[in-house]
């Protein structure tokens, strides 16, 4: 087991797929730093790689929204407020990795497209120590964020592949409306 683990997401909605993710990370680590990446429109850049995934329809909350939403997805997981850490983490400007993550840290990835692909190329460039916890075709992927809110537009059920910490807080701060509009 290794000291200190980074993962990175937008998270746009956490559903339960972030969840195994994040978790098969933090049981190879002691200490985990969650990455929110796209914090705000300053650092957030196009890449060919995942032409949407710039774009503002795709990110339509906050990078407080998202540390909420995933804090408390963790700790309702179980995990102690001292095993993890929930920073912003500007994906495309890896210049700056430095000021917001532990790069002496172990970089978990899955991979399941281009984009991932080109994460990996690009830790792996930076001379980062990079674990892939699994590699899947587009077609494995299973749960997406755009997926989950094209339902919250439809008005179809979609709390059952969000954590129901991530559920309830959706509810209480009002997020349908705003994520459902942002179905992508």
């Amino acid at each position: 087991m290794t000291e200190l683990g980074v993962v990175h997401g937008r998270f746009q909605v956490f559903h339960l797929d972030h969840l195994k993710y994040v978790l098969a990370a933090k049981a190879r680590c002691r200490r985990l730093v969650v990455g929110i990446t796209n914090p705000d429109p300053t650092l957030t850049r196009f890449d060919p790689a995942d032409p949407r995934r710039s774009s503002p329809e795709h990110n339509p909350l906050t990078y407080y929204e998202r540390y909420l939403l995933v804090r408390e997805a963790l700790w309702e997981a179980g995990l102690d407020c001292r095993e993890f850490a929930l920073v912003p983490l500007p994906i495309n400007f890896p210049e700056l990795y430095r000021f917001y993550v532990p790069l002496q840290a172990t970089f978990y990835l899955t991979i399941y497209d281009a984009w991932g692909e080109r994460k990996l190329a690009q830790f792996t460039a930076l001379g980062l120590r990079v674990e892939v916890l699994w590699r899947k075709s587009p077609e494995e992927k299973g749960l997406t964020g755009t997926a989950i809110r094209r339902l919250m537009g439809r008005g179809e059920p979609w709390e059952h592949l969000v954590p129901p910490a991530v559920a309830r807080l959706i509810r209480d701060l009002d997020l349908v409306p705003r994520l459902a509009l942002a179905g992508g």
